[in-house]
């Protein structure tokens, strides 16, 4: 094999990934309450008005709003109760001039009234009558029919990600079941000689498997479901073994480790005889990350990331993750970030994007990025990170005290 790779920046390494795959979306209907944080798979229209009928939004009396104008404390507007709006059930009262009801939040505004005044606003007079310290104008207090929503209005797109409150709005309109798009299963293969798993203790040489159980955490994190296929040696019928499975029964393989130009790497030919097209790409022009495969075995993508944990966090984010959002038909959310002065000058090498991880600090009102220093294969440069900072391709780094866009972990 080769000593070098010819590099690519990601997005052409995506634009090249999506010559060659075409994502097809599986769908399966759930119910409404368990759906939370699933991708919806087709648009959805509201059956009906919401709300049904016009509401209080306060606790106090539904009134003609005519029968308070130039009301005051001084020269308050006397109003007679005709009665209370029960919770729960249509109200049969009717008002007429110079007539109110206690009603309360939530409740139906009876027929003949048009706002609530509210009951700090009110001195009860006696069993029967109020006088209406302040006047109140039409619509003033209520939730009108239709207000939250119209009956024939979209209420959510396809590819849209269901929250808490898309969750309570569907159900509020009485959806009970949603079609949603099935998590794309997700292999992950971890490969060494040097790999043990983490309920093991280590000899000389050896390390915990870290990247199988990160990697799984991500793939949840972006919607898919992750299928751990173990610690494969350094052999390659063992690797070849391996990722066949993973191809037949995954969409999407991922292999951690030996993806760099070795002769103990086994990663870039085992992937190119899972299938056509094969190898599409073998390095990225990125920091860290740069011995990344992206590949295609007869229309599943397969990649191979880098051993050293924050190298393969960083490229999971650029090319795998978008890859399970592709699957789910999910549509791009952006990423948590906010602006922060960099705490110390970064340097960088035109023609590669850099990703540099940052803690976040406070000093005097402002927020600073400080640089986590640490090698890709130290797995607490990410946990002491709060986010990550990238340099573009052609720039030449950044200086100290600059404003820059932290993307947040």
């Amino acid at each position: 094999m080769s000593e070098f790779f010819t590099v690519r920046t990601p997005s052409d390494a995506w634009k090249l990934l999506l010559q060659h795959f075409t994502p097809r979306v599986r769908t399966e209907q759930i119910a409404t309450a368990d759906a939370l944080d699933r991708v919806l798979a087709s648009s959805l229209i509201s059956p009906q008005d919401l709300p049904e009928f016009a509401r209080s939004t306060v606790d106090g009396y539904a009134v003609n709003a005519v029968d308070t104008y130039g009301a005051s404390s001084s020269l308050p507007a006397f109003l007679t109760v005709i009665g209370e709006v029960a919770m729960g059930r249509a109200s049969e009262l009717r008002m007429g001039v110079g007539e109110a009801a206690l009603v309360h939040t939530g409740g139906m505004i009876p027929a003949g009234a048009n706002g609530v005044v509210m009951v700090e606003n009110t001195q009860v007079v006696d069993a029967a009558s109020i006088e209406v310290l302040r006047p109140v104008a039409e619509g003033e207090n209520v939730i009108q029919i239709g207000e939250d929503i119209r009956a024939g209005e979209p209420i959510l797109g396809a590819g849209r990600r269901l929250r808490p409150q898309e969750i309570g709005g569907l159900l509020a309109l009485g959806i009970t079941t949603v079609t949603v798009a099935v998590p794309p299963r997700v292999a992950i293969i971890s490969s060494g000689d040097e790999v043990v798993a983490p309920d093991q203790p280590v000899a000389p040489g050896q390390v915990r498997d870290i990247n199988s159980y990160t990697l799984a955490g991500l793939t949840r994190r972006a919607g898919g479901e992750p299928i751990l296929y173990g610690i494969v040696p350094d052999d390659r019928a063992a690797l070849e073994a391996a990722a066949a499975q993973a191809h037949a029964e995954a969409d999407i393989v991922v292999l951690s480790a030996g993806s760099s130009v070795s002769y103990r790497d086994l990663s870039v030919e085992v992937i190119a005889g899972l299938g056509a097209p094969g190898v599409l790409v073998h390095g990225l022009s990125v920091r860290p990350g740069k011995p990344t495969i992206v590949a295609v075995a007869d229309g599943k993508p397969v990649f191979g990331l880098p051993g050293n944990p924050v190298s393969a966090m960083v490229i999971f984010d650029l090319i795998v993750a978008p890859t399970i959002r592709a699957l789910l038909g999910a549509q791009e959310q952006p990423k948590a970030q906010m602006q922060a002065r960099l705490a110390r000058n970064i340097a960088s090498t035109a023609g590669r994007e850099d990703y540099v991880q940052v803690r976040l600090e406070e000093r005097e009102g402002e927020v600073w990025a400080v640089p986590v220093l640490g090698k890709s294969n130290l797995i607490y440069t990410l946990v002491h990170a709060d986010g990550t900072v990238k340099i573009d391709l052609n720039a030449n780094g950044i200086r100290e005290g600059a404003w820059v866009t932290v993307l947040l972990h």
